[in-house]
């Protein structure tokens, strides 16, 4: 059996009743729509006894409760048991290259509210905190909450974490936070629990728990920003390598003999079709004089990979080319990861990833070429279905597991 808890709950040395609780409570929580006292115990190989004494420990808690079944059958509804979603609040921050966004929601991982401002990681540490903390601020005071009425907050960074000493480690586009204490930074100053990851990685969490990847063990998140990351699901857990920095497929060489890229070497994934790479691209097709719709939208140096993606979606030949390309190295890059890790999906999030089709389908068509046959032919790769919100509901996940489950070992968090 699969256990959650396995990656999103990372228990210490306990009685087996109590590992088996919190595993009872992440089959809870992880199943939609609910689950029944009867299925906990067919899944979890447990006697209806065992299973009850769990189930009135939880109840004790008040971290979930009981409720008919929305179902529809005829007849009496069964009785489920669920998250008790007002028992608490969670916090999910997306800290990107060029984009900071917060969610908001309750216990059942429901959005409250959120918000998303133009950002610059580049800036350092201590501003970007304070960018985010303020924005936080004012999403929770317009919810008529403080930083006390959260039980916990999960943030994602567009660089390899090392996980135990919570920061960052040689990040390419994340200058002045190598070393920088991010989790202990937060920790004290909002006085709650905060859990630090990689963005990519909290996108493939995301989508697992919440999205199109929703129950695949073994999954490949793509984020294509300003620059190109991946988190890996391989056996139903995320997979981070020796230091942290596994899935930097951004930083693949594809051509030798390419472009700089922000890390120092030439040719990376990233320097051909991450964000930066495409507005790059479209400023360069201005300059050489190409017929385009890029070059009404004003000073070339202001051209965003946003503004070749619409004018992308508005038949303009170059910026549809650029994207084409962009997708072609993409596709690359995925096959060799499908080849090697043989995922049942891949998932394309991030920004640029919202074009859709335009962007999409070359990656298929290169897949499908580059792939062997016994990969190609049983992998999906599809769009986000998250689209924006993918590594911000990671966050969520991660949040709700500190939360969650110092909730139902009594241990309150607020």
């Amino acid at each position: 059996m699969h256990l959650m808890a396995q990656f999103t709950w990372a228990p210490s040395p306990q009685i087996i009743k109590s590992l088996n609780k919190h595993t009872v409570l992440d089959l809870i929580r992880f199943t939609p729509g609910g689950i029944s006292r009867a299925e906990l115990a067919q899944r979890m190989e447990l006697s209806r006894a065992a299973m009850t004494a769990i189930v009135n420990d939880l109840l004790e808690s008040d971290v979930v409760h009981e409720t008919e079944s929305r179902g529809g059958q005829s007849g009496r509804p069964p009785i489920i048991l669920e998250i008790n979603a007002v028992r608490g609040r969670a916090v999910g921050i997306d800290m990107g290259a060029s984009h900071l966004s917060i969610v908001l929601t309750d216990f059942g991982a429901q959005v409250i509210d959120e918000i998303e401002v133009p950002f610059k990681v580049s800036d350092g540490p201590e501003l970007c905190i304070s960018q985010a903390n303020n924005l936080m601020e004012d999403l929770l005071k317009k919810n008529q909450l403080t930083i006390k009425n959260i039980n916990a907050l999960g943030i994602g960074v567009p660089g390899p974490i090392a996980s135990d000493a919570g920061m960052v480690f040689a990040p390419p586009i994340m200058p002045g936070w190598d070393g920088y204490p991010i989790q202990a930074s937060l920790e004290e100053k909002w006085d709650l629990p905060v859990s630090l990851n990689n963005d990519a990685e909290l996108g493939a969490l995301g989508e697992w728990a919440y999205g199109v990847g929703r129950g695949e063990n073994y999954l490949a998140y793509i984020k294509v920003g300003t620059g190109v990351g991946s988190g890996l699901l391989l056996n139903g857990q995320i997979y981070r390598g020796a230091t942290g920095s596994a899935g930097e497929i951004g930083h693949l060489t594809i051509e030798e003999n390419g472009p700089l890229c922000d890390c120092g070497n030439s040719g990376c994934l990233e320097a051909l079709a991450g964000g930066k790479a495409i507005a790059r691209q479209g400023q360069e097709a201005i300059r050489t004089g190409k017929r385009t719709l890029l070059s009404s939208l004003g000073p070339v140096e202001s051209i965003t990979a946003r503004d070749v993606a619409s004018a992308a979606r508005r038949g303009d030949l170059v910026s549809q080319q650029i994207i084409a390309n962009a997708g072609r190295y993409l596709g690359i890059a995925i096959a060799g990861l499908v080849n090697l890790f043989n995922p049942q999906t891949v998932i394309v999030g991030g920004g640029v990833a919202q074009i859709g089709d335009l962007l999409l389908q070359p990656i298929r068509d290169t897949v499908s070429q580059r792939s062997l046959r016994a990969s190609a032919r049983t992998v999906k790769i599809n769009t986000a279905v998250l689209r924006r919100h993918s590594s911000g509901m990671g966050a969520i996940v991660q949040a709700l597991s500190i939360a969650l489950h110092q909730v139902a070992e009594r241990k309150e968090v607020r």
